[in-house]
């Protein structure tokens, strides 16, 4: 449980973060919240040489509204987004999944930027990121680009961000007025990952649901779209048989494996349980 030598470092800024990333090469790993990376640093699954650490880089926390879109640096903690009555007042889902990440003592000291970026399939925040279509800014010594959240995972801790660059904030257009959302969560215990999560945006109008979105957790190698999931919805009242559609397509992109939170025959089931309470709650919320 102790981790291999490095070299930390303590930039003051992006453009010293990126060259520092840069010229090390593989051998460095950016720092933000570190609830990932260093519990992997102890178990020496992950040994390199050097540690960037993003924490006093001005500009990379902070929560805000930019135009139609909602914007949160990468460097803002789970506890900053769970008291942000801006997201609380236009995206409460993020509120609600950031209550169920580990505890107030990780979720003070862990950042969303950590949560999306490296990858990992059971963390919470990838998956909501994909329902409400954000994208990534990512900068690099070759300038800054944009990925969309839908086109970032490729498989287990795999993912679009290149060597030497960093994410510096997540933005994604403010849900509709009046939308319902909901993030339902099965885990073992406090502080654990997900057997099954999703997480569900709809609008409704009379009495039909207009649009959806849908989102998996920890049951695949990536987080996962199911995107025949919310067109089952799309068109009807979001009723009993459009639900079990839902949850039934939901079910079918899903691909857990077998690990300590119990078997894939379980783990898929479980999903199904969840998609149906987060679209019955979504709905209930919907205006």
């Amino acid at each position: 449980m102790i981790p291999g030598r490095f070299t930390y470092h303590r930039p003051a800024s992006v453009a010293e973060a990126v060259g520092l990333l840069s010229s090390l090469g593989e051998e460095a790993r950016p720092l933000a919240g570190g609830h990932s990376l260093i519990p992997m640093m102890k178990l020496r699954m992950a040994q390199p040489e050097h540690l960037v650490d993003l924490g006093r880089i001005p500009g990379l926390k902070g929560i805000r509204q930019d135009g139609n879109d909602l914007v949160i640096g990468a460097m803002t903690t789970q506890a900053e987004i769970i008291a942000s009555p801006l997201l609380g007042d236009k995206a409460p889902i993020l509120i609600e999944a950031a209550k169920v990440i580990a505890d107030p003592q990780v979720r003070y000291a862990g950042t969303i930027g950590g949560n999306v970026a490296n990858g990992d399939p059971g963390n919470d925040m990838p998956g909501l990121m994909l329902c409400l279509d954000a994208r990534y800014s990512l900068v690099g010594a070759g300038g800054s680009r944009q990925v969309a959240a839908r086109d970032f995972y490729e498989a287990a801790y795999f993912t679009k961000l290149e060597t030497g660059e960093i994410l510096t904030e997540l933005r994604f257009a403010v849900p509709a007025t009046g939308h319902g959302w909901a993030y339902e969560k099965l885990k073992r215990k406090i502080g654990d990952y997900a057997v099954a999560a999703a997480a569900v945006t709809l609008s409704m109008s009379a009495g039909k649901c207009t649009a959806a979105s849908i989102a998996l957790t920890n049951v695949g190698q990536t987080p996962l779209l199911a995107a025949d999931a919310a067109k089952a919805l799309i068109g009807s009242g979001a009723d009993a048989a459009a639900i079990d559609a839902a949850a039934g397509a939901a079910m079918a992109v899903a691909d857990p494996t077998t690990d300590t939170r119990g078997p894939v025959e379980y783990r898929r089931s479980v999903l199904g349980v969840m998609v149906r309470r987060a679209i019955d709650r979504a709905k209930a919320r919907a205006r």
